[in-house]
């Protein structure tokens, strides 16, 4: 990943999970990092322990804080959004508060971190955004994510027609992936669900960090991709249903 060495690279999100393998393999790739999220004890610890990483700490669910942020940002050539959150229930009991927490952190948070720093862009720069395999492919229990999957997806598309040609905007939908977004489960349910997903999957496995990191290093590096829903899913989109 030649094109990224003594680039200036800010992930949010890149305190943990899918984010902190990208913050890993641009430092690798030869990248100045800045990480940001609210944890600000994981931010210390993987600058102190990642090369050329400085941390700022972000709320994007407020606007205070995302405002302080961006004002000790620079310079930026890649913007890499990986924070999140997830909410699922039926459609009958899903409570507009929770899925309004989940579109203020998923979608009105990175909305607003990238307008916040526009300007600070240099001449072929990229934002990538992170959705999820739900916004095309929906599941029981899930509209409501698949919904703010699907508004993060059709924001990277307008944006990338906008934003063009000096800026560039793409997408990376996971599928499931091995994370500690899943922590709070039991081990023994949180397995069970890799193993079950996984096995409904072509590559019978659920996937890692590394490989959605991968998938968003490939957009940032790639000067003549945008507009692109980049889909890391081990074959989610064209699984077979369930034959009785």
């Amino acid at each position: 990943m030649k094109a990224l060495r003594n680039r200036k690279v800010v992930v949010v999100g890149g305190a943990s999970g899918i984010g902190r393998a990208v913050v890993d393999a641009a430092s690798e790739a030869g990248a100045d990092i800045v990480i940001s999220s609210r944890n600000t004890e994981r931010l210390a610890a993987v600058a102190g322990s990642v090369p050329r990483v400085r941390s700022v700490a972000l709320d994007m669910t407020d606007a205070w804080s995302v405002e302080a942020w961006a004002a000790q940002i620079d310079e930026i050539d890649h913007l890499v959004i990986t924070a999140s959150s997830a909410v699922h229930g039926p459609f009958a009991e899903l409570k507009t508060d929770s899925l309004q927490t989940m579109f203020d952190a998923k979608f009105f948070g990175p909305y607003r971190t990238a307008q916040a720093v526009l300007d600070k862009f240099r001449e072929g720069g990229s934002i990538t955004f992170f959705s999820g395999v739900l916004s095309r492919r929906p599941g029981r229990n899930c509209s409501g994510l698949g919904a703010v999957n699907g508004a993060v997806e059709s924001l990277t598309r307008g944006l990338a027609l906008e934003l063009g040609p000096g800026l560039r905007v793409n997408c990376v939908s996971p599928g499931m992936i091995r994370s500690e977004a899943y922590q709070g489960l039991e081990q023994e349910t949180r397995e069970t669900m890799y193993r079950e997903t996984g096995q409904s999957l072509p590559l019978k496995r659920v996937g890692t960090v590394e490989e959605a990191a991968g998938a968003a290093l490939y957009l940032m590096g790639n000067s003549f991709t945008t507009g692109m829903v980049l889909d890391v899913d081990g074959g989610h989109m064209i699984r077979q249903y369930a034959v009785a």
